[in-house]
């Protein structure tokens, strides 16, 4: 496997006035393509400015963080807005669809700034819903979908520009057990079958069962990063 993700003795200092809070002390981490990785901590751990950073929404205060072997922890705000919606995609807890948007044209809308032609467009995002099972709700509003399925919109919208990477941030958190356990048995399919690599930030140890590897932060710090045996494998690239 190749290497996606370097993250390289990341700091990330906020000012406060006078004062300084450090929320990463020095991170350095590797992922490899077709990882899925929960990223785990309480409040304050770290975890979601690690997120942040990974995202290039937030640059570090210090150190590097290259993504497919560019570095681009320093670039311009311009720059990662072109490189977020060219090769990350992004699922979030509140699913943030726009509420008088069928599915399928909340799905197109990351590739209206692509260049996509309208048939294209439409195509694309029509073959998206089918990946993660919404194929017979294209034309449904958000207020007539279940929260799992709003959530299945939000990660076709992540995953219809083809990006190297899906960033995750408590994506289950508004939803109920049962509903829970269906998102994220299709994020390991979308791992496995679309050799996707995931990003999944959590802090319930039931969700992060799922991935391959679990990074735990505490204070700043990376305290443990280890391999789930109970989930083999690591996915293979086959491109969606």
């Amino acid at each position: 496997m190749s290497e996606l993700i370097r993250v390289e003795n990341v700091h990330k200092i906020y000012r406060m006035g006078e004062v300084e809070v450090p929320a990463l002390r020095g991170v350095s981490v590797v992922i490899e393509r077709g990882e899925f990785v929960a990223v785990m901590g309480a409040s304050g751990s770290g975890k979601s400015t690690f997120m942040n950073i990974l995202g290039c929404l937030d640059h570090p205060t210090s150190g590097k963080y290259f993504l497919e072997g560019e570095e681009v922890g320093s670039l311009s705000r311009n720059e990662w807005a072109h490189l977020r919606n060219k090769r990350i995609g992004f699922v979030f807890q509140g699913f943030n669809l726009l509420a008088r948007t069928s599915a399928v044209e909340n799905v197109e809308l990351p590739m209206m700034y692509n260049g996509y032609a309208g048939k294209r467009r439409h195509e694309r995002a029509l073959d998206v819903l089918a990946l993660v099972g919404l194929g017979n709700r294209v034309d449904h509003l958000p207020n007539q979908l279940s929260g799992g399925q709003q959530q299945r919109v939000a990660i076709a919208r992540a995953l219809v520009n083809r990006p190297s990477l899906i960033l995750a941030d408590e994506p289950t958190g508004n939803l109920d057990s049962a509903t829970s356990g269906e998102i994220m048995a299709l994020f390991e399919r979308l791992n496995v079958e679309q050799g996707m690599t995931i990003i999944l930030v959590t802090h319930e140890p039931d969700i992060a069962v799922h991935a391959r590897r679990q990074i735990q932060f505490k204070d700043g710090l990376v305290v443990s990063d280890r391999l789930n045996e109970a989930v083999t494998g690591l996915a293979q690239p086959q491109g969606i």
